[in-house]
């Protein structure tokens, strides 16, 4: 896809990542550049230890960078107060993680309508539409009343799929969103994030170590050692 900085939904210029270890400092990513346009559906790949876990928690503004500029839909985040961080995580990424994260007490519909809580501090009709409205999109609707424990793996990772649409992102980040589910539950949940894609233009970064999944996305980035050696369509 080429570059167009004003339909950039992230934009990384010389990303560093340092921590300390005993006395001495320890650099895990090594001036990362990175632009996603909107719509894009791109995989993050990279050997264990690479620095794909330190990347996304960047992205995702869980974690800051040393050095560098880091943007969301053009918002340069580094001189960002706390507060500011958060609500700019809230309503602007949507996070898939391996292990689904849903809160195991809480219906699938109440798992999704969390977002939407945090963001607006009490329970309406516009949320629960909502919510109902996303387990629908994602073949849901019928089990939105089952407190998600008693889902199957790959409808979990649905309610989580749906959990990340809530609040309309422009980015969703994709943690080894497979890597628990079986070959046919893995390449149905991966088809409905390629959906979802397609339908709203949001932009996905999926971290995956199955090579047959990121060949089915437009765009690898591979990351060795804290940097990026190569970034190619497909």
């Amino acid at each position: 896809m080429a570059e167009n900085p004003n339909n950039a939904v992230l934009r990384l210029g010389g990303i560093r990542k340092s921590y300390l270890s005993g006395e001495s400092e320890l650099e895990v990513l090594h001036g990362i550049d990175l632009t996603l346009q909107r719509g894009e559906f791109a995989a993050l790949i990279g050997p264990s230890g690479s620095g794909k876990s330190t990347l996304l928690n960047l992205i995702g503004l869980l974690d800051r960078p040393t050095a560098g500029q880091l943007f969301i839909d053009g918002e340069e985040t580094s001189t960002l107060a706390e507060s500011s961080i958060t609500k700019l995580r809230g309503q602007r990424i949507g996070f898939v993680f391996q292990h689904h994260c849903l809160i195991p007490a809480f219906t699938a519909l109440e798992n999704v309508m969390m977002p939407l809580l945090v963001d607006r501090g009490r329970p309406d009709a516009a949320m629960r539409q909502r919510a109902a409205e996303l387990l629908a999109e994602v073949d849901l609707a019928d089990r939105q009343d089952y407190l998600t424990s008693r889902l199957s793996g790959g409808q979990q990772q649905r309610v989580a799929i749906a959990r990340s649409l809530a609040m309309n992102p422009s980015l969703v980040l994709a943690d080894e969103p497979t890597g628990n589910l079986d070959t046919h539950t893995a390449d149905d949940i991966f088809a409905l994030l390629r959906e979802v894609n397609v339908r709203e233009q949001t932009t996905f970064l999926i971290v995956t170590h199955d090579p047959r999944l990121a060949a089915r996305c437009d765009r690898i980035i591979e990351l060795v050692d804290g940097s990026i050696v190569s970034d190619r369509s497909v």
